[in-house]
């Protein structure tokens, strides 16, 4: 190489803004990527991950490697419907679940009291040691390269296509396409009290500038805030006064490839606030900058502060809080259900009233947080923006809250932009495939006017999108884009191999009226045998479970647990799963109607001036899409049909 071509080349100089504030930044060349994903969260490094690891030169910018895959929330992952979408990511090649399996503490099944389709794996993971195995893996990953610097410019070719970000140092790095997962930084303000300050989650410095840049090419942002409890020391807790909370027995891990035995390390404690409790909030609402009008941003509703509760629902006499380890090296302690934006001085009183707290040492106070976010109807079901080519959106840059729902966008912003980038056709994922699918389609249909939570209410199919068939619904379709390897699909057709086999064993097996069979159905609340009945037929019974029957079932194969739920489920559920399956057909049908990306609605005779505006506005792909618009009625929908088959 000679001199003058290792000298850093000038390119121009660009125009910085940020509220008001202008600055001149200078620019020069630093190299070519395929994809530069802006944000390490957690859709950022899946969303880096899934590019890389399908061929293409990826970059991820992060304002700090230390803040790479960060739980500044809640040190958990997974929950109810969250749960649910950590094996999907991981059915589909995604990082997320292996993380959790790795950095493992505690881990619960949610919801067990009720059917298959709402159970839900929420694990306890150590915070410290998470955003260690993430950082790893991104660093290890051939193609990949890992950057701290501040993304504050989006550039447009002349064509209005992706081409390149610009860095606050005035780096210029080309690209053919960005995501941007940006998470709570974008333009971000912290709220504790009568005090604001810029600055990101635990105090990291906020993302200034990329917003105005963004909103050049044709972005439009809105405003959204969510928050966080504080963290209290280990030695001030007086655990004596609180209710022990253990991890479950038999452990199922998120990651359909983790063999290894997982064993629960902590104990969570639950707590509850009282009148007392309730009284100091009330007293200092007015210091609450949620009611002294300072935050401007629309909240969670489904994870409101402490605050809210207390005015929302006045009539509950307390509210259930839980303590959790944030690691096994640390002895901070994270209180969950306790998000607040009040000053510190009343933190500390009211956290002192709840009993085992009395003593209470605040290590990091709660605070809200402020930020810049799209309004998702911008995007293309493949997480693109619709008219600007090479531009992604993923994670709570797209209006969601929670790591996992980040997690799933960033991977298929990743899938997809790889996709594109090669010519191939995208990963849609429709809402019956998955929550996954679920929580874009709502995303980029309905749009959502504050912070979008998932949750097993939201889907039409629960019964059938269970979290313990996601390897069968999905992994295939993850082999398909490159990302689920060749010996996964083949465990996955030994272990479809077994349940079908296992099933047609046990509706063959005939048990007769045995004193003690019929013990144990009297014992089960059932009714008792008068003549012989298959194996099968009593697993349907919703008293008796699979494991039950093994005394009486001499024959039975040694299987894994996994095949033994899925047998049990199938046989149990067999009549409601196949009335899903019927109505899976009847939308599909609607789906495959395709609408002309250039149609004009303004023009269709007969279609409600509301829908005009909202199919403008969105552009559905489909039939079915368009069915599911807010706004867009039955009657919309059959002018849509007459109107396309008059132009065929």
């Amino acid at each position: 190489m000679t001199e003058s071509e290792a000298e850093l080349q000038i390119q121009s100089e660009y125009q910085c803004s940020h509220k008001g504030e202008s600055w001149f930044i200078r620019m020069y060349e630093m190299g070519e990527y395929d994809i530069i994903v802006i944000g390490g969260g957690h859709a950022g490094c899946e969303a880096a991950l899934a590019g890389a690891r399908l061929g293409l030169r990826t970059a991820l910018f992060t304002m700090t490697l230390d803040g790479i895959a960060n739980l500044p929330c809640n040190p958990s992952i997974g929950g109810t419907a969250k749960g649910h979408l950590v094996r999907e990511i991981d059915a589909l090649g995604g990082e997320m679940g292996k993380a959790a399996d790795a950095t493992f503490l505690q881990s619960r099944m949610l919801n067990r009291g009720k059917g298959p389709a709402v159970h839900s794996l929420r694990v306890q993971t150590d915070r410290v040691r998470y955003h260690g195995y993430m950082k790893k893996v991104l660093e290890k990953t051939e193609g990949l390269s890992v950057k701290q610097a501040e993304v504050v410019r989006v550039e447009l070719d002349g064509n209005g296509t992706v081409c390149g970000v610009v860095t606050r140092l005035g780096a210029r790095y080309g690209a053919r396409v960005v995501i941007v997962a940006t998470g709570t930084y974008l333009e971000s303000t912290v709220f504790v009290g009568e005090e604001s300050y810029a600055a990101g989650p635990d105090g990291v410095l906020p993302s200034r500038g990329l917003s105005a840049s963004l909103r050049e090419i044709g972005v439009v942002l809105r405003r959204f805030k969510t928050g966080t409890p504080a963290r209290i020391h280990r030695r001030s807790i007086d655990f004596s006064r609180l209710e022990e909370q253990n991890g479950d027995e038999n452990i199922t891990p998120f990651s359909f490839s983790t063999t290894r035995e997982l064993e629960n390390k902590v104990s969570c404690y639950v707590s509850y606030t009282n009148e007392k409790t309730h009284q100091v909030i009330r007293k200092n609402l007015h210091r609450s900058p949620l009611y002294s009008g300072k935050i401007e941003g629309v909240g969670p509703r489904y994870c409101p502060s402490i605050e809210d509760k207390v005015v929302r629902f006045a009539d509950k006499p307390r509210h259930q809080l839980f303590l959790e380890p944030m690691g096994l090296d640390t002895d901070e302690f994270y209180v969950q259900g306790m998000s607040s934006s009040l000053p510190e001085d009343v933190q500390l009183a009211f956290m002192r009233t709840i009993e085992g707290l009395e003593h209470v040492e605040v290590m990091r106070s709660a605070y809200a947080i402020e930020y810049d976010c799209c309004d998702p109807t911008q995007l293309l079901p493949t997480l693109a923006f619709k008219d600007i080519p090479g531009l992604y959106g993923a994670g709570q840059f797209n209006g969601t809250s929670g790591y996992e729902e980040a997690a799933a966008q960033g991977l298929v912003a990743g899938i997809n932009a790889s996709m594109w980038l090669k010519g191939k056709e995208p990963l849609i994922l429709e809402r019956s495939s998955s929550y996954i699918g679920t929580l874009i389609d709502d995303l980029v249909t309905k749009g959502c006017n504050e912070p979008y939570r998932m949750m097993t209410s939201r889907s039409e199919y629960r019964l059938l999108l269970r979290q313990d068939n996601a390897d069968d619904r999905l992994m295939e379709r993850g082999y398909q884009v490159g990302l689920v390897k060749e010996a996964q699909i083949k465990a996955l057709q030994d272990k479809r191999e077994q349940i079908e086999k296992e099933i047609a064993r046990v509706e063959k097996v005939t048990l007769g009226p045995s004193q003690e069979l019929n013990q144990l159905l009297q014992e089960k609340g059932t009714a008792p045998l008068h003549s012989g009945t298959t194996v099968a037929d009593l697993i349907r019974r919703p008293q008796l479970s699979y494991a039950d029957l093994a005394p009486f079932d001499p024959d039975r194969p040694d299987l894994p647990y996994a095949v033994k739920e899925q047998v049990e489920i199938r046989l149990k559920y067999e009549g409601y799963i196949r009335k899903q399956l019927a109505q899976v057909e009847m939308v599909k049908r609607l789906e495959e109607r395709k609408l002309p990306e250039d149609a004009d609605y303004r023009s269709i005779v007969g279609l409600r001036l509301e829908a005009q505006e909202k199919l403008e506005r969105i552009r559905p792909l489909n039939i079915g899409q368009a069915s599911r618009i807010s706004g867009v009625s039955p009657a919309d929908v059959s002018v849509l049909l007459i109107w396309l088959d008059q132009q065929r």
